[in-house]
């Protein structure tokens, strides 16, 4: 295989990001990343600066004082999570965590279970897996969990999506590959205004059913006794905000990772038998452990991006080091920092065994993901009931061009 770094050097400034984005989101990137960390673990290009290794991809998630999250502020606006260390991330995340209530986590596996099992026999052997599944799932657990009630699961959808893309896949780094950046934001901006209607119109309805004494308690149900007891400071439309971040937060990350999931065990046989035997039994944490070792060798996002507030170093005290200018978009490749013998023991061997503690999924320090503990009982559900199909057959993943799973046919029994 040729060195990828001697082709770099062959590419003209302009041409390389795209070039490094190409490799790192192809079909093997690890040869790549080997030898990035070994003989250039920071890249440099005019629209960032890449880090290849373990220990600066968590140093960049961890110092948020150096490396903030100011790129999300235009698509997220004044949302406590394109917000760093201030009282208002606090409160609102605490906030969000404490309603978020953790004592649900084995109702809600077996009802993933269940319901899981129950669209998949609908499906009566046929079925568009992500708009019939892998999304759909997470839309119901909005509705039936979060209180989304009276909701169409299309618009749900379309909400999510949008934030999603936006968010995420539409930087300005990203202008390298999407045709229409305006676009996206106009369609964020149309589907919020439509989102903001019916979130007003759900956290005033709710209000009025326990205003008249109805048992309801749902997140919305309790974010609004929190605000009627007078135990934080939140007015309603922030309020509204941050039940809406429920909805984005759900639905689009979950569906990547279940089918990054299914499709790394079934393009791999020897997995595939191990996860199914585990599937079928009554262990839970061996089978939670071979779908998130899947992930790690799939993870549905390769790379992190944060902005650096002042002079930083990247490659600390090694033959490396970089100096990163105030300003410049650093990105965190993690998929590469998964692979890291530093950060991870055999790294390239597949351990179900392995502690998840030091992984990127769910992301690290002060952003880590709000709904972790939910997707960590979620997620394996609804790939073991995959699993559990007889004779499945999956055609290839549709992505219509994008970033993200859009369309996958599958067939079984």
């Amino acid at each position: 295989m040729p060195h990828r770094l001697a082709e770099l050097d062959a590419t003209p400034r302009p041409a390389q990001w795209k070039l490094l984005r190409d490799w790192i989101q192809g079909p093997d990137p690890q040869p790549f990343f080997e030898e990035a960390r070994r003989r250039r673990p920071v890249i440099t290009t005019p629209e960032a600066t890449l880090a290849f290794r373990y220990a600066d991809c968590t140093e960049i998630l961890r110092r948020h004082d150096i490396f903030s999250v100011a790129l999300y502020v235009p698509k997220q606006s004044v949302f406590w999570m394109a917000q760093d260390d201030t009282a208002q991330h606090f409160r609102e995340k605490g906030m969000m965590s404490a309603i978020l209530d953790r004592e649900d986590l084995p109702k809600i596996r077996a009802w993933t279970r269940d319901k899981a099992k129950a669209l998949l026999t609908a499906a009566c052997g046929k079925i568009d897996a992500v708009d019939g599944y892998t999304r759909l799932m997470p839309i119901n657990l909005v509705q039936e969990w979060f209180g989304f009630t009276e909701s169409d699961p299309k618009a749900l959808q379309a909400w999510s999506y949008w934030n999603q893309l936006d968010a995420f896949w539409n930087q300005p780094f990203d202008s390298v590959v999407v045709k229409d950046q305006a676009e996206i934001v106009r369609q964020r901006e149309a589907h919020n205004l439509e989102m903001r209607d019916y979130l007003t119109q759900l956290v005033q309805r709710r209000g009025a059913e326990l205003a008249a004494g109805k048992p309801v308690n749902d997140p919305v149900a309790r974010l609004l006794r929190l605000l009627k007891s007078g135990a934080i400071r939140i007015d309603p439309a922030r309020l509204v905000l941050n039940v809406g971040g429920l909805l984005i937060g759900a639905v689009e990350t979950t569906s990547h990772a279940v089918v990054n999931a299914v499709d790394w065990l079934l393009a791999h046989p020897d997995k595939l038998k191990q996860a199914r035997a585990l599937a079928a039994g009554p262990d839970d944490a061996a089978f939670d452990g071979v779908v998130f070792e899947a992930l790690r060798f799939r993870p549905p996002f390769r790379y992190f991006f944060r902005k650096a507030e002042r002079d930083a170093l990247l490659a600390r005290g090694s033959d490396f080091e970089t100096r990163v200018a105030a300003g410049t978009t650093v990105i965190g490749v993690s998929f590469s920092a998964l692979f890291d013998e530093r950060g991870h023991e055999r790294p390239m061997v597949f351990d179900p065994t392995r502690s998840r503690s030091n992984g990127f999924l769910f992301g690290q320090g002060l952003h880590e993901c709000l709904g972790r503990a939910i997707s960590e009982v979620m997620l394996p559900e609804m790939v073991r009931a995959a699993l559990l199909l007889p004779d499945l057959k999956a055609a290839a993943i549709d992505r219509r061009g994008g970033p993200v799973p859009e369309s996958w046919a599958w067939r079984w029994g």
